[in-house]
């Protein structure tokens, strides 16, 4: 084969795997956009900021990401991992002893069970314990806001990331398709400057010494 012919068919290869990347990167770049656009105008539609930091509790000041956003908007996903995990998520630990929405079940049910139970018998801890249910589904149902808001908070976190890997990936198709274009474009160049006629050289297999 002629070497100007083998370095055309590789430049040409080059340069539409070139191509192909540079697409791909497009692709990524847009989901990277949407993704992000759309985590924001999401959060910022909330209207959620965060606590100025002259309002910040003792324990909320142990927060690096609490400190560093004071006082702004909500509207990235960092922020909102930030908001769930170290201001949301530290609030409810504070609730009914740090138990969860699903946890709180049991109690609020056995209470009903004896609230129903004193209103036949007209017991004279009645009035007690509709206290304690009422302090029990109040605490149920602040956790469940607080756990529903801090889901949606991570998924838009979730998302975001998302976007963030295809900005990294797409940065990574740029480079690939620039390097193999300007190889390509050297593959090229050296073709057109190979004389047509010289063919492509291989190594000539080693000769065995031949023995008497």
């Amino acid at each position: 084969m002629k070497r100007r012919t083998l370095d055309l068919l590789f430049s040409l290869g080059g340069l539409g795997l070139a191509v192909l990347l540079l697409v791909v990167g497009i692709v990524l770049t847009s989901n990277a956009n949407f993704a992000n656009t759309y985590v924001h105008d999401q959060l910022a539609a909330q209207h959620i900021s965060f606590k100025p930091a002259d309002k910040l509790s003792d324990e909320e000041k142990k927060s690096e990401c609490l400190r560093e956003y004071a006082g702004v908007p909500l509207t990235t996903g960092k922020q909102a991992e930030c908001y769930a995990n170290d201001f949301i998520g530290l609030h409810l630990k504070s609730i009914g002893d740090g138990k969860t929405y699903a946890d709180l079940g049991e109690p609020q049910s056995q209470l009903r069970a004896q609230v129903a139970e004193a209103e036949k018998n007209d017991a004279a801890n009645l009035a007690d314990l509709q206290q304690q249910l009422a302090e029990v589904s109040g605490q149920r149902d602040t956790v469940f806001k607080g756990e529903t808001l801090r889901g949606v908070l991570l998924t838009s976190y979730g998302f975001s990331e998302f976007g963030r890997k295809a900005e990294q990936a797409a940065l990574a198709m740029y480079i690939g398709a620039a390097l193999l274009f300007l190889l390509s474009v050297a593959g090229l160049v050296h073709a057109f400057r190979t004389p047509s006629s010289e063919a492509f050289a291989t190594p000539e297999p080693a000769r065995k010494p031949v023995t008497t």
